[in-house]
């Protein structure tokens, strides 16, 4: 099992150009798989700039002052910034923010550091995340979510992240072949328990958690057993999934209390995912539920654009909601992304 490591500002190039419909002053550029709206003229086709994603943190400094107005936001911790988002503009979804590389005294591109001014040289494909101060927008974490750490995640496990589909365009140049399945992303927290070695542990998205009576992951664990339904599956197994319901995200789906919904059985031993079926089962034995699963049939679509149209639509947990997207894995676990709907993220706060 992978983990993704997202690079939230990077030197991309451009791929595509085009016009948008009624708009003088803007077009829409193509970096990766992402639509991203510039000032017309700015940029051709074949150049390089700074592609920074949405949910991208940037500092509060001079040259993003411009995004005061609609992205200024302060967090608890006193840290501001301005937060990228998915928005529209002239009827164009553009997500992200694409920035002019400078040049140093050679004429070569650079990035200026946010740490000390200087240009450091660049090329395609570079991470330049830190060096422009940029971090990961994470919304307030809500208290029955927090607790004591133990430490952080053990080494045998990895944050439940999923690759965005607009960061893998050459996945759809040679697919592969075989089917996937397709489950829907819920708006949660992410969840883990674990049972290794004969320790059993709750996890947060980043931190493992001693148990305190407050925290609701600890009371899901106590309130359903799994901790000894676990053990007498007399294997090493590790659980996660998504906490949904009261308390969590702002309950989105109005459910009353809460729950987990698992979507990955993994081998801490073997350090691999199991297939969809051992995790039904597991389920099953265990008294409880998957995320919804969407299809366990599908060939991969021809195109970013056609994985992100199958994205939306309403919830499984709650028809009167959209829902936030979806996860395609393929079934023997070599390939497995995300797709968050766009419509969801318009609308979003």
């Amino acid at each position: 099992m992978s983990t993704v490591v997202r690079h939230l500002a990077s030197v991309q190039r451009i791929l595509a150009v085009d016009p948008i419909p009624g708009a003088d002053a803007i077009e829409v550029a193509t970096v990766k798989g992402w639509k991203v709206v510039v000032k017309k003229g700015e940029y051709a086709v074949g150049d390089l700039g700074v592609y920074c994603e949405i949910d991208a943190l940037l500092p509060v400094r001079a040259p993003y002052e411009f995004l005061r107005g609609s992205s200024y936001r302060k967090l608890p911790d006193g840290t501001e910034g301005f937060r990228l988002r998915t928005i529209k503009l002239r009827g164009q979804i553009s997500q992200g923010l694409l920035l002019p590389l400078a040049r140093d005294a050679d004429g070569r591109p650079c990035v200026v550091s946010d740490a000390d001014g200087a240009c450091v040289g660049v090329e395609e494909g570079d991470d330049v995340t830190t060096l422009l101060g940029i971090v990961k927008y994470e919304p307030p974490i809500h208290p029955s979510l927090s607790g004591v750490a133990r430490g952080p995640l053990p080494v045998f496990l990895s944050r439940t992240d999923e690759e965005r589909v607009q960061n893998i365009p050459e996945l759809f140049d040679a697919p592969p072949g075989g089917l996937f399945y397709v489950t829907e992303k819920l708006d949660g927290a992410s969840a883990t328990f674990y049972l290794r070695d004969d320790r059993f542990g709750v996890c947060s998205r980043t931190l493992d958690l001693l148990e305190a009576p407050g925290n609701i992951l600890w009371r899901f664990a106590r309130a359903t057993g799994l901790e000894e339904k676990m053990r007498a599956h007399s294997r090493n197994l590790v659980l996660q999934g998504e906490i949904v319901g009261e308390g969590v995200q702002k309950n989105p789906y109005r459910l009353t209390g809460q729950t987990v919904r698992f979507f990955t059985a993994f081998d801490p031993d073997t350090y691999s995912r199991l297939p969809l079926d051992d995790l039904r089962a597991l389920c099953a034995a265990f008294g409880l539920e998957t995320v919804p699963v969407l299809t366990d049939a599908l060939p991969l679509p021809p195109t970013v654009d056609a994985v992100l149209a199958l994205a939306d639509g309403p919830s499984t947990l709650n028809p009167a909601v959209k829902r936030e997207g979806i996860v395609m894995r393929s079934h023997d676990s070599t390939v497995s992304f995300k797709a968050i709907s766009n419509a969801f993220l318009l609308a979003e706060e």
